[in-house]
């Protein structure tokens, strides 16, 4: 079992290099906004109630995930760098998944701002992500966010065999996937 958590600020690509991935891997996709947008039919994600449905649903999902014969998954997150909780999160993650003989990979993808403003308005993500499809308070949400929390990691915060770090501004989805491929051996 592999877990493949692809990380990075809003529109860097993590969803299509996930897309990508899935291709030439057999993994599984799970974008983050599968629950986010589901949830969002019923509570605000923002709100207490929603960010309990999400974290609930994902935790089952990674749970029976976790003890299947798939040979793996791609999970894509946004992770705040100066949170405890997120770190919290990630750890607990990665431990359900390597308690059960699995092998977690990170890839953290990063993007200049012209690229990622770029990408927020792609027919991909807007396909994909309802709730993106408000492009105006999704820039904003993009641009408010960089200065709120740090969305990439500081240089040898996060290091090791299975980790590797991706500026994709001007790669293909495909190519990064290819990379990541052969990086991990996937």
């Amino acid at each position: 079992m592999k877990l493949v958590i692809i990380i990075g600020p809003q529109a860097v690509g993590k969803m299509t290099v996930g897309q990508e991935l899935a291709k030439i891997t057999g993994l599984k996709l799970f974008h983050n906004h599968m629950t986010i947008d589901l949830v969002g039919n019923f509570f605000d994600y923002g709100s207490a109630e929603g960010k309990r449905l999400v974290k609930l649903f994902r935790h089952e999902l990674f749970d029976a995930i976790s003890k299947s014969d798939l040979n793996g998954l791609i999970f894509t997150f946004v992770w705040a760098f100066d949170m405890k909780e997120d770190w919290d999160y990630i750890e607990s993650i990665s431990t359900m998944f390597q308690s059960r003989g699995g092998s977690v990979y990170f890839v953290e993808l990063e993007a200049d701002i012209k690229e990622r403003l770029k990408r927020n308005t792609s027919e991909n993500r807007l396909n994909h992500k309802p709730s993106k499809r408000d492009v105006d308070w999704s820039e904003r949400d993009l641009l408010d966010s960089m200065t709120a929390y740090r969305l990439n990691s500081f240089q040898g915060e996060l290091n090791g065999d299975h980790y590797v770090r991706i500026d994709n501004s001007i790669m293909s989805a495909a190519e990064t996937a290819e990379m990541i491929k052969h990086r991990f051996d996937l």
